[in-house]
């Protein structure tokens, strides 16, 4: 769990450690990590919310006539980063980003999750989330620059000698612990290069958080070590891509309100109405959690990733699953997500989706307890299950056709999310690909 820092335990913290410069971090709508650096001169300055950026320099942000923004720092986020130098050592502060009147800025994505969690708050619960983050390490080339190619072939929980980025891991483990993450399992996935690491459930915000701290941390380990660490999607045919699953529970009163030893299979009311609200906004959740256009080539059948709105508590290949643990530990598994997302955005509207759910008693459909992929299409039509949007640009067209999560986003988030994704994808669909010079150039 967070520590809590008062401003003077910061100053003092700061003062011992011999801490010489500090970054001030703050995420844009696409999740991308922004930060501003300051000195040891000017932290007290910092800690009173004095310092200010420019807001139109950042994408999604605000236009250039209404630029100023302030970096308020959650002091609870102060941490040394173990790979900076000894000596003048490097900390950093998560922000949020307030407007100069002191409103908190509508387009910050952690602003956007706090709002969702005071709706789980007024309704009684707290919403907590373990991430399940995969990623690939690949060699970089003479200059430094990220490949796809590696030299390793292990699979599924493989070990040394065949898995070449055990090291690698293993010192990202280690850095990770000592940053205070609790970090559960390390493996390598099925994929060669590929690998997963999973940190302890927390609070949402706290680990939404962690997942921008995993991501920084990962890319700067796996750099000493001469690896590029990459969060895309789908970097290789032909293998499985790279996924987020996000494992929610809701608390009331200190309790796990998903686990009820007396429901159907174990789980509570609200368990099932919080799968009802998912699955009712999934479609329009899908460009948020999918954000990339790369992220749609891992979401096809073949590669353990889901492709069809259902869920089960026996198989694997549904959008939802339900793990077996109860007690404490019951939960719902979210196995569409990927790497890519912003986890503000994401964790927002999964928990405002489950809530919806829950304020409207939302039936989930009847259980999918088979392999979805082996059943034809007039079985898929007849139990009623329908598929994940299959690019970029339908999950946009559902985003637009589900106002309930435009609410949850703002109205300035998913107007200037959706007009950016549908730029990607005008530039995506204008490219020519190998692909297409390998199928059509002799052909035709």
């Amino acid at each position: 769990m967070r520590k809590h820092y008062s401003k003077k335990d910061i100053m003092d913290l700061v003062r011992d450690e011999d801490v010489e410069f500090i970054r001030l971090q703050f995420t844009d709508m696409f999740g991308s990590l922004k930060n501003m650096a300051v000195t040891t001169s000017q932290l007290e300055k910092a800690l009173n919310n004095k310092c200010m950026f420019d807001g139109s320099s950042i994408e999604g942000f605000v236009r250039i006539e209404e630029s100023d923004m302030y970096l308020y720092p959650d002091l609870d986020t102060m941490e040394i980063f173990p790979w900076r130098p000894q000596q003048g050592k490097v900390a950093r502060l998560i922000c949020d980003v307030y407007r100069p009147g002191g409103e908190p800025f509508e387009g910050d994505p952690r602003y956007i999750l706090k709002r969702a969690i005071q709706k789980a708050a007024d309704m009684g619960y707290k919403f907590e989330v373990g991430p399940e983050c995969e990623f690939f390490l690949f060699h970089t080339d003479e200059n430094g620059m990220p490949t796809t190619l590696t030299h390793e072939q292990a699979g599924y929980f493989d070990l040394g000698p065949l898995d070449l980025g055990e090291n690698a891991r293993r010192d990202i483990v280690l850095t990770l612990e000592e940053m205070g993450f609790v970090v559960e399992a390390s493996h390598h996935e099925v994929a060669p290069a590929q690998h997963e690491i999973d940190f302890e459930y927390d609070e949402a915000l706290a680990t939404a958080d962690n997942i921008m701290t995993f991501k920084l941390a990962v890319k700067t380990i796996a750099k000493r070590h001469g690896l590029h660490a990459t969060f895309m999607p789908k970097p290789r045919f032909g293998v499985n891509g790279s996924g987020m699953h996000i494992n929610m529970s809701l608390a009331k009163g200190g309790r796990n309100i998903f686990n009820d030893p007396a429901g159907k299979m174990g789980l509570s009311k609200e368990a099932y109405y919080f799968i009802g609200g998912i699955i009712r906004h999934m479609k329009g959740m899908a460009a948020i959690t999918n954000p990339l256009v790369n992220s749609y080539k891992r979401l096809v059948p073949g590669y353990e990733a889901p492709v069809y709105i259902a869920w089960s508590a026996t198989n694997r290949s549904p959008l939802i699953r339900i793990p077996a643990a109860r007690g404490e530990a019951a939960r719902i598994e979210l196995r569409c997500p990927d790497p890519s997302a912003n986890p503000y955005l994401a964790l927002a509207v999964c928990l405002r989706a489950g809530l919806d759910g829950i304020e409207n008693k939302t039936e989930p459909p009847e259980s999918v307890d088979c392999n979805i992929f082996t059943l034809s299409e007039e079985e898929k039509k007849r139990k009623n299950i329908q598929a994940l949007p299959g690019t970029l640009i339908e999950a946009v067209q559902e985003l637009e056709k589900d106002p309930f999560i435009q609410d949850v986003l703002g109205r300035h988030v998913s107007e200037k999310y959706i007009q950016a994704k549908k730029e990607e994808w005008a530039q995506y669909r204008a490219q020519v690909t190998d692909w297409e010079i390998h199928q059509y150039l002799n052909r035709f």
